[in-house]
């Protein structure tokens, strides 16, 4: 059995926290109403060359793309996949940023971009997560193989 350490909870509570903020942007911007929020973003970027239609698309598909995210890191669930996706999503809204020269919110975002590659950079350490749990369920030894085989009886 491996020993848990103030790394492994360090790892746990950095996880769960990021999890619950995108999975909470998400969450508000549901219950505001994604309309409303890509009707919003539609304004934000009116001065960059970006389509008006691509921008409405993108702000009624972002909510449940952080809610998604959000409670997958949250919860450990598909956790790899979920960093890499997350770090993608901050790669493409820091994009937004610097196209409206939003320098305040791209430093926003590249501190969230910092915090998914030094979580997916120490995985390792995720030892109280769904992810976990599953392997160490899948890996445990079954009764069966605990008891000695007789041979020739």
């Amino acid at each position: 059995m491996r020993k848990s350490t103030d790394a492994n909870l360090a790892y746990c509570m950095l996880r769960a926290t990021l999890g619950l903020n995108i999975c909470f942007h998400g969450v508000s911007r549901i219950l505001q109403g994604p309309a409303v929020f890509a009707n919003y973003l539609v304004t934000m970027f009116q001065k960059t060359p970006l389509p008006a239609w691509s921008v409405h698309l993108f702000g009624l598909g972002l909510p449940w793309i952080e809610l998604i995210l959000g409670a997958l890191v949250l919860v450990g669930l598909r956790l790899r996949s979920a960093l890499v996706a997350g770090s993608l999503l901050m790669f493409v809204l820091t994009f937004g940023s610097a196209l409206r020269q939003d320098w305040d919110i791209a430093g926003l975002q590249l501190i969230y971009a910092v915090i998914y590659a030094a979580l997916l950079a120490f995985r390792e350490k995720d030892w109280f997560s769904l992810d976990s749990l599953m392997l160490h369920r899948s890996s445990a030894p079954t009764a069966s193989a605990e008891l000695p085989h007789s041979r020739g009886r």
